[in-house]
């Protein structure tokens, strides 16, 4: 019997102590299964635990450790998030209408991780079909937040989320369509980075918005999301939007200098309907960034105020026309004793669909009919163009973005359930950057009312490099990311 692990120690701590025998594989997966098993109840992040496979894994990895032989996460726990599909494991998107879909194949995603060693210990909860800013859309029930259990953690990742932040979990996927790495990131006092549209394969990843979705990491600190991002990236000839550009060595990035950095703040991210104590948290880590030598440049992105509108008339278009596959024909969820087809349909959807995704499917369906397509749609796309222009332009004089990441602070369950536009302002800081198809990394810069504040840093296109690199010497010089919720240390 090894050591007893730290739940706190980064991925590479980790890996240093498997390297080394401090504990075995085996061991530090039954440590943090024990550790779901104790505090789960209470946080609710897992749909699914997949203890025999993890054990299975596990021992696969300790094996290869053995053999001189493993890479660098060989044998690290991770949390997944229950939108990649995972041969022969429930994946349900959170959704009755897949409650019973046990996917035939693995996501790329899951391949990757799979192939790099790594113990999937299980599927977390998210909102249905990943549309929602809360995690409470989710058919298995709402997800809390390890700060605050009467609040959310943020969605649709926050099952991951929470996980990671309450130390049940080192390190977890999750998916980015409007700010659902990010903001729960955020919201839950840890790191999330959503890579560059076509940097991370979304073959097997079940669709809300394709041209808006791409999967990306949770966890710690920056180094582990950079560790974790590492092993994810890649071309993937499977997924037609995978984009054939090199991956770098993002752990070298971290060595790199960020004296003369060019960092941008854009006026528009800092006006009405931003908490003031929040502010007062961006302005506080825009200062210490200068402090560590970068330059400071305030600049504007004039569309920026079109962004939520236009941002839900493309996803819920996308969202209509993805959800269509779901009829109880071909699998998931099916009513029963239909009398003819139409029946088979209209009461498949009805029951399978919880009422958020029904709302978005009925807008979706509307901006897409006869008559308003040009209207909204057409008009959306246009509004799109010019977003990621004004980006374009302003990331020609600098190198980084930074802003906040939400308006608030987490919000209590229930707060927002019933006025889904006020939800949909919430994301008024992230849909932007999934407009323009850019990276963008959340990392924690304090605190407002004991509950969590994040900073948001938005590079170039494939330029994840930079963010990891500003983010690394921001968090070497504070200790926000260190931080936990003491009920689970």
């Amino acid at each position: 019997m090894g050591e007893i692990p730290d739940c706190s120690r980064t991925l590479s701590g980790l890996c240093e102590d498997l390297s080394v025998g401090r504990y075995s594989s085996v061991e530090l997966t039954e440590f943090f299964l024990a550790r779901i098993k104790k505090h789960d109840d209470k946080l609710h992040c897992f749909i699914s635990l997949t203890e025999e496979r993890a054990l299975e894994q596990a021992a696969a990895a300790d094996e290869k450790i053995k053999s001189g032989n493993a890479d660098a996460l060989v044998g690290i726990p991770y949390a997944h998030k229950d939108i990649f599909c995972t041969r022969g494991v429930l994946t349900t998107c959170g959704s009755k209408m897949l409650h019973n879909f046990v996917s035939p194949y693995d996501a790329t995603v899951t391949g990757k991780l799979n192939s790099a060693g790594m113990v999937m210990l299980g599927k977390t909860n998210m909102d249905e079909f990943a549309m929602g800013s809360s995690t409470e859309s989710s058919y298995y029930g709402a997800t809390s937040n390890p700060w605050a259990p009467d609040r959310v953690p943020g969605g649709s990742s926050g099952g991951s989320a929470a996980a990671v932040s309450a130390r049940i979990a080192p390190c977890a996927t999750g998916t980015d369509t409007g700010g659902s790495i990010r903001q729960p990131a955020s919201f839950c006092g840890i790191t999330g980075i959503k890579p560059t549209y076509g940097r991370v394969s979304r073959y097997g990843m079940v669709a809300y918005a394709s041209s808006l979705d791409q999967g990306g990491v949770f966890a710690g600190s920056v180094e582990d999301c950079a560790l974790m991002l590492g092993v994810i990236a890649g071309f993937d000839g499977r997924d037609s939007t995978s984009v054939q550009v090199d991956v770098p060595d993002y752990r070298q990035a971290l060595r790199q200098d960020i004296k003369g950095m060019r960092v941008g703040i854009p006026a528009e991210y800092f006006g009405d309907g931003l908490d003031n104590k929040i502010k007062t948290v961006i302005e506080d880590a825009v200062a210490c960034i200068a402090d560590l030598g970068c330059k400071v440049v305030h600049l504007s992105l004039p569309s920026l105020e079109l962004a939520v509108p236009a941002y839900y008339i493309i996803a819920l278009a996308e969202c209509s026309s993805n959800l269509a596959r779901y009829d109880g024909v071909r699998y998931g969820y099916r009513c029963r004793d239909p009398v003819d087809l139409e029946d088979l349909y209209t009461r498949t959807r009805s029951e399978g669909f919880g009422t958020e995704t029904k709302r978005r499917i009925m807008v979706g369906t509307y901006v897409l009919s006869a008559g308003y397509y040009d209207a909204y749609y057409l008009k959306a796309q246009k509004v799109r163009r010019r977003i990621g222009q004004d980006f374009t332009d302003a990331l020609h004089s600098v190198d980084v973005i930074l802003s906040p990441v939400s308006p608030t602070t987490a919000f209590k369950i229930g707060e927002k359930i019933d006025n889904p536009v006020t939800m949909y302002l919430s994301d008024v800081y992230t849909v932007a950057v999934n407009l323009a198809g850019l990276p963008a990394l959340a990392l924690p810069a304090g605190f407002s009312k004991g509950l969590p504040v994040g900073i948001q840093l938005i590079g170039r296109h494939f330029d994840e490099q930079k963010l990891f690199t500003l983010g690394h010497h921001y968090q070497k010089v504070t200790d926000w990311h260190r931080r936990f919720p003491k009920d689970f240390a």
